[in-house]
């Protein structure tokens, strides 16, 4: 055996160590293997870099900008009512969404399911106090576990049956056990593994997961506690629902002190207490559920008259923090009687008083040096009043954007067109999400600055740079030798020992390149030992379809765990933990259910 594969092998070896230790960001660390693996020669510039435009990549950058126009614009608000109904708990709410994500993934793409819905758990994670990074995973695994149930549930499927197809047209001898799949033949080992998976996900995975809780914001990591009243409009959401039913009550760092009801105060509030329009809610709260009160639409502060109530005016518009200097002609005045439209083109949204809780009507607070106002100003407030002797400090809210409600239609719609045209053959899935992404842009869904911004760029070098990696195994040798040992001893080995192999094999070089490069490996081989030992090919060609449509041991992987993996705060590791084990369960599946369905 000639250098190279070893080299490549130590590379391999080297990588994975420090992803698994965290030395390093996982982008920098896949890329500096794939750039040594060129500095030798083993693999060229062109494959080095040929990640970075491939279209499995280029889609997930477009699917990015995608599912930040459906956070900007709300347009999902209500599918998370759909999804998660009344649960509440980590557990309830992972069962809960199951069922759709598993349906849906099965009949389209999964990558765009994906992108849909991080946003809605994402919500649903922050109304009920439990860390995105207990989600978001499951739900890129769950959406795999749909995509083995039909042959059009994942690129993967389609891609083998592809090479079915051609293998016939060169051999055909073949051409009953490589007859193309039906659509729904794969569910005979599909809905096994969707009910084993979601089982372990809920009883034992889920318990593996990390609790993230830097991604989560704590009331201790944001102590200011403000007074805000915001009143129902009509057309609000929340209008005939229950605190409690409405997800005003779990929400970290917040509190209802009462509501205000024309000449009636009602103090405290019960959580089945009803809303009616017009009312006046009276919050405690950190800066965070600040910007989630002031998002929703029909609920606006009515602190300060000047505040941009319709959606269309307070496009451009931010939060912002100002500490009051004792210098400031605010000191002394009541918000109501300060002028701060003519004076700073801004709004009051809330206020606070270290040390103090202040209560009754917040525009009848008389201002002193130091409070901290909660404004809500144009994109040039901070950078404006930076040096102002009126204010200690200026400071913006991060992530308090206006979310464009009135686009929420539109963005719903174009997302229709995006699992459409993705189902859509003759259509290819990278013309697809950037075409969808062009038009949420020109449509003003999002703008073109928040659409480059919505871009996880680690995450899409992460992607780019493991294709590098993945030539380096193929052009070295060291796939074909791993494999080639056990073509020329198939022959020792059992039929269901040989398709436990190949399963492996599918597995581990899927988590290693990518699955469509591991199922387009595997191939081959697969087709070789079945014939090898003189049995039917067909249960090998669906254990390389099944393996490499289910690739939950790393991030590179599959594209959905790509997705989350940057949201989600992930580590390499966290994904081994969670991932190896159901891996583990679904190859002993796999092994048992596929010669029954398909005889060797």
């Amino acid at each position: 055996m000639m250098w190279e594969p070893w080299f490549t092998v130590g590379v391999l070896i080297l990588v994975f160590a420090a992803l698994i230790r965290n030395w390093g960001p996982s982008d920098g660390v896949l890329m500096g293997g794939a750039l040594l693996c060129g500095v030798v020669g083993i693999i060229t510039p062109e494959q080095v870099f040929s990640g970075f435009v491939n279209q499995g990549t280029l889609t997930i950058a477009a699917l990015f900008i995608v599912a930040a126009a459906m956070r900007d614009t709300g347009a999902l608000g209500g599918i998370g009512d759909w999804i998660f109904g009344r649960a509440k708990t980590e557990q309830s709410g992972l069962i809960r969404m199951a069922l759709p994500v598993t349906t849906l993934s099965a009949f389209f793409n999964n990558t765009p399911i994906v992108a849909m819905l991080m946003p809605v758990v994402n919500d649903w994670c922050k109304k009920h106090g439990i860390s995105p990074s207990r989600m978001l995973l499951p739900l890129s695994f769950v959406a795999i576990l749909g995509g083995t149930c039909t042959l059009i549930g994942t690129s993967t499927n389609l891609a083998i049956n592809g090479l079915m197809l051609d293998t016939v047209r060169d051999m055909p001898e073949l051409a009953d056990s490589l007859r193309p799949v039906k659509l729904f033949e794969m569910a005979w080992v599909g809905v096994p593994f969707v009910v084993i998976g979601v089982a372990y996900m809920v009883f034992v995975g889920r318990h593996l997961l990390p609790s993230r809780q830097d991604l989560f914001q704590k009331v201790e990591e944001s102590p200011r506690e403000y007074l805000a009243d915001m009143q129902i409009q009509e057309g609000c959401r929340l209008i005939g629902q229950g605190i409690e039913e409405a997800g005003l009550r779990h929400l970290p760092g917040l509190f209802l002190m009462e509501i205000s009801r024309g000449d009636v105060v009602v103090s405290p509030v019960r959580p089945e207490e009803v809303m009616r329009e017009g009312d006046i809610l009276t919050f405690t709260g950190v800066v965070n559920t600040m910007v989630d009160l002031e998002r929703i639409p029909g609920l606006v502060p009515v602190a300060d008259e000047n505040y941009e109530v319709r959606a269309a005016e307070r496009r451009g518009k931010n939060l912002t923090e100002a500490v009051i200097s004792p210098r400031s002609p605010l000191v002394g005045k009541s918000i109501r009687d300060a002028d701060f439209r003519a004076t700073y083109s801004a709004a009051v949204i809330a206020v606070h008083r270290g040390g103090e809780r202040m209560m009754g009507r917040i525009g009848d607070i008389v201002l002193r040096a130091g409070d901290t106002m909660l404004l809500q100003t144009g994109d040039r407030f901070a950078r404006m009043h930076h040096n102002d002797p009126d204010f200690y400090l200026v400071s913006a809210v991060k992530g308090s954007w206006a979310v464009r409600h009135e686009k929420a239609n539109i963005a719903l719609g174009l997302m229709v067109l995006l699992v459409g045209l993705m189902a859509w053959p003759g259509m290819p899935v990278v013309f697809s999400a950037f075409l969808v992404a062009g038009l949420l842009v020109i449509t003003r869904c999002i703008s073109p600055v928040a659409a480059r911004k919505s871009i996880d760029w680690p995450t899409v070098f992460t992607i780019g740079a493991a294709f590098g990696l993945g030539h380096a195994l193929e052009e070295s040798g060291v796939a074909e030798a791993i494999a080639m040992f056990f073509v020329n001893h198939a022959g020792e080995y059992d039929p269901h020992v040989l398709l436990f192999i190949i399963y492996l094999l599918t597995s581990i070089f899927a988590a290693m390149v990518s699955s469509k490069a591991a199922a387009v490996l595997m191939f081959p081989i697969a087709l070789a030992v079945a014939l090898s030992v003189g049995i039917d090919p067909r249960p090998f060609m669906m254990a390389t379809m099944f393996a490499a449509a289910s690739s939950f041991a790393t991030p590179i992987g599959y594209p959905t765990n790509m997705m989350v993996y940057g949201p989600g705060g992930y580590r390499f590791t966290d994904f081994m933990r969670v991932g190896i084990p159901l891996n583990a369960v679904l190859i002993v599946v796999a092994t048992i259910l596929i010669p029954m369905v398909w005889p060797f």
